[in-house]
């Protein structure tokens, strides 16, 4: 049985955010076939929430937290420890980017990278961080046997920037689940009674907190709620003083009850969703599976989650326009259209299957695909003679891209 490392993550069973739930559904999922240990963080579990097994699966306890700066010495210690215990180690994210070279030259271990959405690009990392996480990237993509992308769109960015030919493998979603409004939850949270718009996130600027809570503070009719941790920075702490007191919204602190969350965003009337950086996003694709209708910001990684099912915004006039102008009718309909696109892609058997399917393909001598022109490298008489000279210029799947 092959021994497999999950890495990169807070832990589990997840409780933070994307890659948690992802590591939490591969334990569950992929145990019974592999060996699997995961690496969690201490600042995470407190000492009586530290078993060594969960659901068939080794834990390891990091002394470090398993974000911000200190998550490059997290992955490369989480990395080093693997190598004595594992054949395969799934890397989530690019933190530890800087150990693959070593690793590829002196060990056989096999390296799976899953690049997350361009984390250098997000706005809450200055410019020597940014260079760094995008250094990290390139040595993660360059030194891996097989790198992941969960969008399409960041699928066509690796082939452009790395000619790298990745495995496009989004996020489950089917754990969530529509719940009924209870009487418990109609006295904890006193909006429930009437519609209102729903978004859970982390409170970040790319995120565009502060763009949908202007929007809203114009329109004091309409109600919406939003989840995430507005403790956790300046930004957060700013929005919630200047937007904490208006009638019409409701800034409420991070839930990782999932029936809790599952309740306040299944019952609302339309979702938003704000994030302009990144892949393809979990709580994106958690609204989908509900039946949500979905309204999100205007970038290409949200337009190939939904498959151009939704309705996008750029600016707040824009959001104004939707949440005013758009009628009930028209969001039932969105909903059904976005919970088959979810239904056909996003569910936890077929997500896992695919890495599965990466690490049987090591027994088979895989090796990693480039994206190169090898037709064109002929020459123009070959491809004349046989047919082919539209291939002697070929524009290829990733040469269009909008990020």
């Amino acid at each position: 049985m092959k021994k497999i490392a999950i890495i990169g993550t807070a832990g589990v069973p997840g409780r933070y955010g994307g890659f948690e739930t992802l590591a939490h559904h591969l334990v569950l999922n992929l145990s019974k076939d592999f060996k699997i240990s995961v690496y969690n963080s201490t600042h995470t579990y407190a000492e009586n929430e530290r078993p060594k097994f969960w659901a068939g699966g080794r834990i390891f306890y990091i002394p470090l937290n398993a974000n911000g700066w200190q998550s490059i010495i997290y992955d490369i210690i989480s990395i080093i420890h693997a190598l004595f215990y594992v054949d395969i180690l799934i890397v989530l994210g690019v933190s530890g980017g800087i150990a693959f070279p070593f690793v590829r030259w002196f060990t056989n271990k096999k390296l799976i990278v899953n690049i997350d959405g361009l984390e250098w690009r997000r706005n809450k990392w200055n410019k020597w961080v940014r260079k760094f996480l995008r250094f990290s990237e390139k040595l993660a993509v360059r030194y891996s046997h097989a790198d992941i992308t969960d969008n399409a769109v960041i699928k066509k960015y690796t082939a452009l920037i790395y000619k790298s030919l990745s495995h496009e493998i989004a996020y489950g979603a089917d754990h969530v689940e529509k719940q009924p409004i209870t009487r418990g939850m109609k006295a904890k949270y006193s909006f429930l009674v009437e519609p209102y718009a729903f978004k859970v996130s982390r409170i970040e600027p790319e995120n565009n907190v502060h763009l949908i809570l202007e929007t809203f503070s114009e329109l004091p009719y309409r109600t919406l709620v939003v989840v995430g941790n507005w403790q956790a920075s300046e930004y957060g702490i700013n929005l919630m003083k200047k937007y904490g007191n208006i009638s019409n919204i409701y800034l409420l602190d991070a839930i990782y009850n999932q029936v809790e969350l599952d309740t306040l965003r299944s019952n609302c009337y339309v979702y938003i969703h704000g994030h302009s950086a990144g892949g393809t996003n979990p709580s994106l694709v958690e609204a989908m599976m509900l039946g949500l209708p979905v309204v999100a910001f205007n970038v290409a990684f949200n337009r190939a989650t939904t498959h151009g099912e939704a309705l996008y915004f750029r600016e707040k006039e824009d959001l104004k326009r939707i949440i005013i102008f758009t009628a009930t009718k028209e969001y039932y309909k969105l909903g059904e259209q976005l919970k088959i696109v979810a239904q056909n892609e996003y569910t936890w058997k077929i997500i896992c299957r695919k890495y599965a399917n990466i690490i049987y393909s090591f027994d088979y001598n895989y090796s990693k695909k480039m994206v190169l022109p090898s037709l064109s490298s002929y020459g123009r008489e070959f491809l004349i003679k046989n047919e082919m000279a539209h291939f002697e210029f070929p524009r290829f799947f990733y040469q269009e891209i909008d990020l």
